[in-house]
This record gives C-alpha cells, sequence and structure tokens, in this order.
C-alpha cells in the first residue's frame, strides 16, 4: 500500500478540533513522517499508528507548527525501549536546537538518533523499492518539500510466451530485470516477448510552506498525488503573498501546471471554522481536489 494519513491539517494555531501538521506516509511496510507539530503523539495514538514503525521522519522548517512535537516523540521512543536507529532529515540547526534539549533532561535514549541536515536538492533517501527527495519551497526561512517516489517495478512474466518457448522457473528473475533469453540451441528470445510492462511506479509530492511559484511546478511534474498547503482563501490572496503562504486557487493552479493526477489541500488557518470554501475555490481551477482531513488515509 502505498498511502497518506493526515495527523494534522491546521497551520499556526490547533483550532476546531484540528492540529498542526503532521502526516505519515505508508509505503510497502515503511512508515515515514512528514513534519511533527504539536500534538502528533495523541494523534498517533488516536488513529491507532504504531510509533515503532516509524524510521524516517522529514522536518520542512523550523516554524514550531511542523516540529515542536518532535522532542517528546524522540523521549517517548526511548521510554518505550525502541532499539532501532531513528533517522531525522531537517534544516541543518534543528540537531542544535534538540540535542541540548535531551542534555538538559539527562534523557538517556536506547537506541540512535541520527541527523541528516538538507544542505542542496536531491535524493536523501534511497532503498531498494523507493526513494526521497527534497527540494526548496519559498518560504520566510528555509523550508523544503519533500517527493516519495516508488521505484520503477521489474517487467511481469507473461504466462503463455514463457510455455511456449520453455523457459526455465531459474531464468524468470533474469527476465523480469529485462534480459533476453537464449535458448539452448544458441536462439535469442527477445524480452519483450516474454513478458510484460509493469505498472510504473507511483509518488507522492509534500509541498510544505511556500509562496506561490510557478517554477515549483518543475519539481513535482507529474506526480500522482500532491500536497499543497492552502493557509488562506482567494481574498486574503495578498495576506498570503506577505505571509509566504498560498492561496486554496493558487495551490489548485499549481497541480495543474505541475500535471498532478490529484491534489490534497491542507494547512488551513485557524480564522476558518468550515472548509468547504477551500474545496470550491480549488476544485474550480483543478477538479480532482480533496481537502486533507485528519484521520484519513489518502492513497497514491
Amino acid at each position: 500500500m502505498f498511502g497518506v494519513t493526515i495527523l494534522g491539517n491546521n497551520s499556526a494555531l490547533p483550532a476546531y478540533d484540528r492540529h498542526p501538521t503532521c502526516q505519515v506516509v505508508t509505503l510497502n511496510g515503511e512508515v515515514f513522517m512528514l513534519d511533527c507539530g504539536e500534538g502528533t503523539q495523541m494523534q498517533l495514538a488516536k488513529y491507532k499508528i504504531r510509533r515503532s514503525r516509524i524510521n524516517h521522519v522529514f522536518i520542512s522548517h523550523l516554524h514550531g507548527d511542523h516540529y515542536f512535537g518532535l522532542p517528546g516523540l524522540i523521549t517517548s521512543l526511548g521510554l518505550l525501549g525502541r532499539e532501532a536507529s531513528l533517522h531525522v532529515y531537517a534544516p541543518t540547526p534543528l540537531e542544535a536546537l534538540i540535542r541540548p534539549m535531551l542534555n538538559v533532561a539527562n534523557a538517556w535514549l536506547p537506541y540512535e538518533l541520527l541527523f541528516h541536515p538538507l544542505a542542496e536538492e536531491g535524493v536523501i533517501l534511497e532503498e531498494d523499492n523507493y526513494l526521497v527527495e527534497c527540494f526548496k519551497t519559498i518560504h520566510r526561512i528555509e523550508c523544503w518539500g519533500f517527493l516519495i517516489r516508488e521505484k520503477k517495478k521489474p517487467r511481469k512474466i507473461n504466462k503463455d510466451a514463457i510455455t511456449h518457448y520453455n523457459v526455465p522457473a531459474s531464468f524468470y528473475d533474469r527476465l523480469k530485470e529485462g534480459e533476453d533469453y537464449i535458448t539452448p540451441e544458441g536462439r535469442v528470445i527477445e524480452n519483450s516477448l516474454l513478458t510484460l510492462p509493469a505498472a510504473p511506479g507511483k509518488s507522492y509530492a509534500y509541498c510544505a510552506d511556500t509562496l506561490f511559484h510557478e517554477q515549483m511546478a518543475a519539481k513535482v511534474q507529474g506526480v500522482n498525488l500532491l500536497y499543497h498547503e492552502t493557509t488562506y482563501l482567494q481574498d486574503l490572496a495578498e495576506k498570503a503573498r506577505e505571509r509566504f503562504h498560498s492561496t486554496s486557487a493558487e495551490a489548485g493552479k499549481m497541480a495543474v501546471l505541475a500535471r498532478a493526477n490529484r491534489l490534497l489541500i491542507g494547512h488551513f488557518s485557524s480564522k476558518y471554522e468550515i472548509l468547504d470554501d477551500f474545496l470550491t475555490e480549488s476544485q474550480a481551477v483543478f477538479p480532482n481536489t480533496q481537502l486533507a482531513l485528519e484521520g484519513v488515509t489518502y492513497l497514491v
């Protein structure tokens, strides 16, 4: 499964039972956390997400509503006896903030806490079946977005073809990797005759706090699911620009420019109790838009 669970969808202030930003992405058994606002641990418990499965935390920037929940999560994992390493990918100053807090409290962690400073755009994590990239957004302070991609899947075996050409089972893995088959008589059977193309890997882009800027579309081009902040409605576009945020219509425009399949909008200002207008304004520009609602998992 490749899905995104929303734990927090509000901006700076908790309001109307909405919480500061946090998302959990599940990809084929791996669990990633994107930002960790205040209240994250309570949301993990509420929605029955096992903290022990989270091995990688990605922090977009150092405004409190995106990381104030992290010190508590780190210490709780220690109290629960975690042994696996925890990897935190964040702007460089975060480690200098977290380490002294742990030292002052004389906190002992039974696991290794590893910080990976974000320095330049590109791949920051890569495993056999996925990779994670970071890219810069445009905000009042250093801020990063994240792109999670499934790697290209192996080709599929064409059962009728391999039976027809008597391909031994021991060669199937090599066929999946695209290799041609050579018969005992020396005849070359092209891979395209023996296999079928696999479905392309899916992708999820997380555009953290950002001023709308058309050039960002190139960084998230063609993603299956795009998350984009929409702090304000369009009538407050000037206020959004002053605070380096985006509006609902601008989020829709970014999805159009990026040729995304679907758009998820969140990071709502606490000045709004009802969110219906966000969806209306964004869908007017990009119809395949959904609100990022807490407790809901959106499949990529």
